[in-house]
């Protein structure tokens, strides 16, 4: 028996369909080891090195691996083909104590039987210097989060992380926040004039150019500029100055990279970084496309001719080239695959593959099939016209573009928006009807936040982080509380993103200068060349890194980077005066008496202003809503309390019952069944890790869910949906299922 094994249950599932009953496809599950939880795990004198646990969640599974292990004649390490792949397949090799120099590796890009049957032809060796750019990378995030984040509990706010890409990432967002609040709205105005020809339809031209000059976009800066121009063109005689006809060509786009993937997909269908990668993970293991981590253009020459197949005979021979259109990857150090994302088969149309997948694996699906048939499309043709229109006797020239869709090309399959504005047929000289003229107001705007694609796009731009990096590093600073995605889901920095960023910036400059950053991305791909070691790579940035952190312990107070603001609200419990303070999650209320008084309440939930005085006409109104609540578990009265995160009630039982209550409602009810006991009802609970919603008849039952649940069930596994705020979407809230609606 031949052992295969993967990373994906999915991915063994799709394999398997191929391989006969001499093979054993079994998956890995991700990692069989890694890094220490509680602990460092690096050993710095001597040389870094790295030392591995097995997880507990891995324990079970490795156990039967070793097993199957021990009774194959071969054991094929099967993980994807990057540098976390690689590392993985050296971890299983480690774990199952198989000679890495005996261990078959085989890689793929597409799991169709056709590549796998390749793959297994000529299998190769672990490739260590992949695996010693991975553990490079593992190692510098770790030094940097081991060692800078107790640096942040202490001289900032405790819970608070640091890491050497998340850290660039957000200041990336910060920076952009500045740049809006310090934005200077400009006021300026343009002039258009409605004209038309004898019997030919009206169109619309903008003032273009005074006294022969080409004006500027802020050039009328108010209204009476505007006035006066419109009181020289008074009874001005308009005709046709300049005439240009031509032909343009609209370049098809290129295949997908894992960047481009997901920079479209956020402006196409709304998805996050994290979604789009989720997603594309489970197309890969299903065998619809190919693998979704690279920075390559490149398109497999089957492919290509498949794809000039397919459009002849559903299109025309006019979509179709005769020669394949093949493009030159221009990322600096790409390496992660040697292959552009596209379909497994160019004949899988999205319509004939919709019945296999959920709503939004089809979506991404089609998004990628069309982008890679379309790279291989003739360019779409457009009739461009420039219409000059000169107002006698004046200095003012007004110009109109028109443009009109010849050919629509590669634009069949692949509809990029794009307006046609149809200009009449004219002459030069030709004279011309006033039928409008019209000054408009405007504003300059600030540039907006970033949306994921903006940040990807910029990320990339800079040379910071790789195809794999880029989901996580945006999700890591969400959860992590740094930045919250808007009413619009872009991306926004918290207060103490400003603070930590701020702080980085005076004392740490190297970890958050993207020329630094993308130095050292470049260094881990030296390491994955084989042009360098990885161990002095590691030295050269520890040993400053942390020669400074030492020093910064000394000479930095948390009183200078967190000021204590005072306030005019007492503290409830001992009479102190309150002050404000700066904490992870924003500002709150703390007693001056700490740590004899530990009494901290939220600024949040309740109107406070600037002093952090609490509105009494609010807590009043409360006091007298509820002033007949009664605990339903020991029948005491409930009074209004002000805590953490605003106003609720408490059973003044205390500390014999301690019943609590939002003071929105008598059980937080959302009027869902527990799809797990069938009796109680999921309500909202509140922990240290914010809201969240579980069943009433806890301890009992003991079913919670991360995520308000939406009442429907989801289409692939029967489970709750549930609400990811954060995201702005509505997923399944069985983790292992994946479905995103």
């Amino acid at each position: 028996m031949k052992l295969v094994i993967v990373e994906s249950p999915t991915k063994a599932k799709t394999i398997a369909r191929f391989l006969g009953s001499d093979f054993k496809i079994e998956s890995s599950f991700g990692h069989v080891r890694d890094l220490p939880v509680s602990q460092m795990g690096i050993d710095i004198e001597h040389g870094f090195e790295p030392t591995y646990v097995v997880p507990p969640k891995a324990k079970k599974n490795l156990k039967k691996l070793q097993a199957l292990a021990k009774k194959s004649e071969i054991v094929v390490l099967a993980t994807d083909e990057d540098r976390e792949g690689e590392a993985i397949a050296w971890h299983l090799a480690e774990a199952l104590k198989i000679n890495r120099e005996r261990a078959e590796r085989i890689v793929f890009h597409e799991i169709t039987k056709q590549a796998i049957l390749a793959a297994l032809e000529r299998p190769r060796r672990i490739d260590m210097r992949l695996v010693d750019a991975q553990q490079a990378r593992r190692i510098l995030d770790r030094l940097v989060g081991y060692e800078l984040s107790p640096f942040l509990w202490k001289k900032v706010a405790k819970g608070l992380s640091a890491g050497r890409v998340q850290s660039v990432a957000v200041r990336l967002i910060v920076e952009r926040e500045r740049e809006i609040k310090n934005f200077k709205v400009e006021e300026y105005w343009s002039v258009t004039a409605r004209l038309a020809a004898e019997r030919k339809q009206p169109f619309a031209a903008r003032l273009n150019k005074i006294g022969g000059k080409t004006i500027d976009k802020l050039e009328i800066k108010n209204k009476e500029q505007a006035e006066k121009i419109l009181s020289a063109l008074n009874g001005a005689e308009y005709a046709v100055a300049g005439l240009e006809k031509k032909q343009t060509k609209k370049q098809p786009p290129k295949p997908f990279t894992t960047s481009s993937l997901q920079q479209t997909a956020n402006r196409w269908l709304g998805y996050s970084a994290k979604q789009t990668m989720v997603v594309a993970q489970q197309l890969y293991e299903m065998g619809f496309i190919t693998y979704m981590r690279t920075d390559s253009l490149n398109l497999a020459d089957k492919f290509l001719g498949e794809a000039a197949e397919y459009l002849t005979a559903n299109l025309d021979a006019d979509y179709a080239l005769k020669t394949p259109r093949r493009f030159k990857t221009k990322a600096k150090g790409a390496q992660e695959a040697h292959e552009a994302i596209r379909p497994a088969e160019a004949a899988r149309a999205p319509e004939s593959a919709a019945s296999s997948l959920n709503p939004s694996q089809n979506k991404l699906y089609k998004l990628i099939w069309q982008r890679a048939l379309a790279s291989q499309m003739p360019e779409a043709i457009v009739d461009v016209t420039i219409v000059d229109v000169d107002a006698a006797g004046t200095s003012y020239q007004f110009r109109a573009n028109g443009q009109i869709l010849k050919f629509d090309g590669y634009l069949k399959i692949y509809p990029e928006k794009s307006q046609e504005i149809d200009l009449p047929e004219l002459k030069i000289k030709e004279k011309l009807e006033l039928k409008e003229l019209k000054p408009e107001q405007h504003f300059t705007k600030p540039p907006a936040r970033y949306s994921d694609a903006g940040l990807v796009k910029e990320l990339e731009k800079y040379g910071i982080g790789r195809p794999s990096t880029y989901a996580p590093t945006i999700n890591t600073i969400i959860v992590r509380n740094y930045v919250q995605r808007d009413e619009n889901k872009r991306l926004a920095p918290t207060e103490i993103a400003f603070v930590v960023i701020d702080l980085l910036i005076e004392h740490f400059p190297k970890i958050v200068d993207f020329q630094f950053t993308a130095k050292l991305e470049n260094d881990l791909d030296s390491i994955a060349d084989g042009e360098v070691k990885w161990q002095p790579i590691i030295r050269e940035f520890y040993e400053p890194f942390h020669a400074n952190l030492e020093n910064k312990y000394e000479v930095i107070n948390k009183k200078d980077i967190m000021p204590e603001e005072k306030s005019t609200e007492v503290c409830d419990k001992c009479g102190a005066a309150m002050v404000v303070k700066t904490g992870r999650y924003g500002k709150f209320l703390a007693c001056s008496a700490f740590p004899d008084c530990k009494n901290i309440k939220s600024m949040t939930g309740t109107n406070r202003d600037k002093n952090g005085q609490a509105d009494s006409e609010e807590i009043t109104g409360l006091k007298e809503k509820y002033k007949a609540e009664v605990c339903e578990k020991c029948g005491s009265a409930m009074a209004i309390k002000v805590g953490k995160f605003g106003p609720f009630l408490a059973c003044t039982g205390y500390p014999k019952c301690k019943n609590l209550k939002n003071i929105n409602g008598a059980s937080n009810g959302t009027g869902i069944k527990c799809p797990v006991c069938g009796k109680g009802e999921v309500v909202q609970k509140r922990s240290r890790r914010g809201i969240f919603y579980a069943c009433n008849q806890y301890p009992d039952c003991k079913t919670a869910f991360w995520g308000k649940p939406t009442g429907e069930k989801c289409p692939d596994c029967d489970a709750l949906l549930i609400e990811d705020a954060k995201k702005g979407e509505v997923k399944c809230s069985n983790k292992d299922c994946g479905y995103i609606k």
